[in-house]
């Protein structure tokens, strides 16, 4: 379950903190440097040039170096054009070794000064969730060990993460709008036809960007590209950001036959009191985000498999929760924290406490996400 190690392996991974999940700082002192990026700043030196982010090291793991069934699916001749990009979304799934990567490569303003990139790492398994013909859910769970540099091994810790859905010739997207908000946009059909939506959430199963795309195939690859969205600012830049207000820009998912690859070009906008560019200056830097799955086998996942079994009926509420009151408002705000708690540490608390499936009482657990949601959201009701 979420135990306090696990909770704070969360904020350092995922957060700006460089505080390592270690034994002792002396542990977390002696991890090795880590190299700078290959965008980096080369005229630049200093400490402040590397990169902040998890701290963590792990034990070695093993690369799956086969082409994966799922890759093998995706190039089936006869495939219809949906059905050969349904099977690109679920060749997302699986095992994987996770490496994150963030760079700003290109600064707007006068007095720039390129802030330090971002890196860290992570093993996960995307979980299947649901898969129809128009419609697929991909829930991520972390599963971590962790390498002292005595060679000690501690773990496994376990982390709900992301969530993406998918669905096919998509009208009707949930999409950022600033300053916490959401507000529902309907699109018409001749805009998403031959398209996929994915939509992204956040550990809560808050929303976090929503667009559309298109599914390419090559020999060799097949790749998503999103139309241009915006977002709100990730974990790992509001606990140390201040002076913009979210990221617009673009997403590709590219499927290999050994795993796949998240890109990101974001630009960051600051934002008027009423959610509009600011006139004077509205961008202030371009980052770069590289995120890389590979596959990996004789990983042991089986605490992850123990939690999503365990706190899956839970999670599932809560989604059923959230997509409710996406049917019954177009615009939705969600507070940060309310009496100084946040989203996810109330319902990681409450997920924390199922010690199997048949522990959970579903009218109890459904009372709690509605009281929950209620007082951590407001917005502006509508008829569909």
């Amino acid at each position: 379950m979420h135990s306090t190690v696990e909770m704070t392996l969360f904020l350092s991974l995922f957060a700006w903190s460089p505080a390592a999940v270690a034994d002792d700082a002396d542990d977390a002192e002696s991890l090795p440097a880590r190299h700078q990026f290959t965008y980096a700043w080369q005229f630049l030196d200093g400490d402040d040039r590397t990169p902040r982010g998890g701290t963590t090291q792990g034990p070695p793991v093993t690369l799956d170096m086969k082409a994966s069934p799922q890759w093998r699916a995706i190039r089936q001749p006869g495939l219809s054009a949906q059905e050969r990009d349904r099977r690109a979304i679920l060749a997302m799934a699986g095992a994987y070794r996770t490496s994150f990567d963030f760079i700003e490569t290109t600064g707007f303003v006068e007095d720039y000064t390129p802030p330090r990139p971002y890196r860290s790492w992570g093993t996960e398994y995307v979980y299947v969730v649901a898969d129809e013909p128009d419609f697929v859910s991909l829930q991520h769970i972390i599963v971590m060990f962790f390498a002292t540099p005595q060679g000690e091994v501690s773990g496994p810790a376990v982390v709900k993460h992301w969530r993406q859905d998918w669905r096919y010739e998509d009208r009707e997207l949930y999409v950022y709008a600033g300053h916490s908000t959401w507000e529902r946009r309907r699109l018409p059909h001749r805009r998403v036809r031959g398209t996929w939506s994915q939509a992204v959430f956040q550990v809560d199963d808050s929303p976090r960007y929503q667009a559309i795309g298109r599914w390419v195939h090559e020999d060799s690859y097949s790749s998503w590209s999103s139309e241009n969205t915006w977002r709100p600012l990730p974990r790992r830049e509001f606990s140390v950001r201040d002076d913009y207000h979210a990221l617009s820009g673009t997403n590709r998912h590219t499927i290999t036959p050994r795993g796949w690859v998240h890109e990101q070009d974001n630009l960051k906008l600051v934002l008027d009191d009423d959610g509009t560019p600011r006139a004077q200056t509205p961008y202030l830097a371009r980052e770069a985000g590289f995120n890389r799955y590979e596959r990996i086998v004789d990983h042991d996942f089986s605490a992850g498999d123990r939690y999503w079994e365990t706190t899956g009926p839970f999670w599932a509420d809560v989604r059923a929760a959230w997509d409710e009151l996406f049917a019954r408002r177009d615009r939705i705000t969600l507070a940060k924290r309310v009496d100084e708690k946040s989203l996810f540490a109330l319902f990681f608390a409450y997920a924390g406490k199922l010690t199997s499936s048949d522990d959970y009482d579903s009218a109890a657990g459904q009372a709690f996400i509605r009281e929950t949601l209620a007082a951590f959201t407001y917005g502006t009701a509508g008829a569909k």
